[in-house]
């Protein structure tokens, strides 16, 4: 078995971090304008920070342009491509067949990977992209494992492959849908999408004898989310993933926060390096405990087990996890009193858990104290007034800069 690359969503240089902290051996992430995700924080020179400090760590970047192109934006493309072939990234993800021609012209060091919006879902489609010039196929969400097991045995064996395993699942086809653009004016193609699919929605119907007359379709407590999907979650089907040879194992969320990324990344680093370790004994229970705390959604295998599957819709609409939340960061650890980056309300007597690298327990304390920052005195809460604001408490145990808390909301 080879072990298989750690892929996580970096949304920003400061994401980037955290992701590779945690244990990813590359993150991807968008340029500023072109790609699926335009509202992300990463701008020009933060993707270029990125990638400096990636090659220093001896990780990788992978950048996305990923968007389906109007003609219009090609001359933007050509820049961001002569761009990310100077900061020497280590491949450039695209769908359009254009830009793929226009990476060949204007970033001929980098590897090209077929975004999973180009619906690869045969070795015959991936047969094409390899001869067009791809070096890795990013494998459409739909597929099972018995599909996803044919492409390994029938691909070109230098042609790597790359499958999403955990995270948000699209109501469009891999990603191609035209219902934002549709409702909102906002393209999820060009990197806008409104998430149209997971509003709540009231359906109604025309009587037949009395037109103009709408009646409401009735429906219970879970009935108006009708688009919104589960999330994905692949963590027990790790090790048949692995046997299959799949090259990079992938987790979406470039708009998620740091905690999000701490959680999910270090529960799947620690699962493939425990399978790859001791295959025999694997227990996907305890990572997915780590991960059912991060959760906002219910989770599901989608399609990989069974394409009969109906475990996918999330028709209660959930976008919060009713128990646990995102704490906060440390920015400097002393043995004394550490001083912590908040991002919710802390008072004292919460319960924390501390997220280790390289470590799927967490370590779980409760604040027993808590300092002013600024004045050293004694305070019972602090909230979250201002972006940056810190507060210092003392640690349970010896810690180090960016580790992520959660705090227990019950």
């Amino acid at each position: 078995m080879k072990k298989p690359e750690l892929l996580a969503p970096a949304g920003s240089f400061e994401k980037a971090k955290t992701a590779f902290l945690y244990g990813a051996d590359a993150v991807y992430a968008g340029t500023s304008s072109l790609s699926l995700r335009t509202r992300a924080e990463m701008q020009d020179d933060n993707l270029k920070d990125t990638i400096e400090y990636a090659h220093r760590i001896g990780k990788k970047v992978y950048t996305a342009i990923n968007i389906y192109a109007w003609d219009d934006s090609y001359e933007e493309i050509r820049k961001q491509a002569r761009m990310l072939n100077e900061l020497k990234v280590d491949g450039i993800i695209v769908a359009d067949g254009g830009v793929v021609d226009i990476l060949k012209e204007e970033a001929p060091d980098v590897d090209i990977h077929i975004s999973t919006q180009a619906n690869t879902v045969s070795y015959h489609s991936a047969n094409f992209w390899y001869k067009n010039g791809a070096k890795r196929v990013i494998l459409g969400r739909e597929l099972n494992k018995e599909q996803i097991r044919q492409i390994m045995q029938n691909k070109p064996k230098d042609l790597e492959v790359e499958m999403f395993i955990h995270g948000a699942i699209c109501f469009g086809y891999s990603g191609r849908c035209f219902l934002s653009d549709f409702l909102a004016n906002r393209s999820a193609n060009l990197g806008d999408c409104a998430q149209s699919c997971r509003w709540a929605y009231n359906v109604y119907v025309e009587e037949h004898n009395n037109p103009g007359n709408l009646m409401p379709v009735e429906h219970d407590d879970k009935g108006t989310y009708i688009f919104s999907s589960k999330d994905m979650c692949l963590i027990k089907e790790i090790p048949e993933i692995v046997e299959m040879g799949v090259d990079s194992l992938k987790i979406e969320g470039r708009l998620k926060t740091e905690y999000y990324l701490a959680s999910v990344v270090n529960a799947y680093r620690n699962a493939i390096d425990d399978y790859m370790k001791d295959p025999k004994n694997y227990d996907y229970t305890k990572y997915l405990k780590e991960l059912e705390k991060t959760k906002t959604r219910g989770l599901t295998t989608f399609y990989f087990n069974d394409r009969n599957n109906q475990d996918i819709q999330e028709y209660d609409g959930k976008q919060y996890n009713p128990e646990y939340e995102f704490g906060g960061k440390i920015l400097e650890y002393t043995e004394d009193l550490s001083t912590i980056e908040i991002r919710n309300k802390l008072s004292v007597g919460d319960t924390l858990e501390l997220i280790i690298p390289d470590q799927i327990e967490v370590e779980a304390f409760k604040i027993d104290e808590l300092y002013d920052s600024e004045t050293g005195e004694k305070i019972d809460c602090v909230n979250p007034g201002k972006a940056g604001q810190t507060v210092k408490m003392k640690l349970p145990v010896k810690a180090e800069e960016n580790w992520i808390l959660r705090r227990r909301k019950i």
